[in-house]
């Protein structure tokens, strides 16, 4: 087994459908997430994580959007690194929309 997965921002993104990649639920997806919104997220929620910005999703052949390795904690599914990388991007859109 490896000690990562990959994050994509199709995976935390507004607007897409399950059927084409979201894997969070929709009250937590955020608009248009870059990939170093997404990685200072899970830096946030005490992962390691590394930036890969020339990798695309296999879904979406032609945008280049960047993927991010996060390396594993025991105990955390990608999953669950999923729901609550969707609550801390949707929490730090808030606090910034209030300032």
């Amino acid at each position: 087994m490896p000690d990562h997965f990959f994050v994509y921002p199709t995976y935390v993104k507004q607007g897409v459908t399950r059927a084409l990649g979201r894997r969070v639920p929709n009250r937590i997806a955020v608009a248009d997430a870059t990939l170093s919104e997404i990685a200072e997220a899970a830096t946030k929620l005490g992962f390691v994580a590394t930036a890969e910005p020339d990798k695309q999703y296999p879904r979406e052949v032609s945008t280049y959007a960047g993927r991010l390795k996060v390396v594993k904690q025991p105990g955390v599914s990608k999953a669950e690194f999923l729901r609550r990388l969707g609550a801390e991007l949707t929490r730090r859109r808030a606090a910034g929309a209030t300032h």
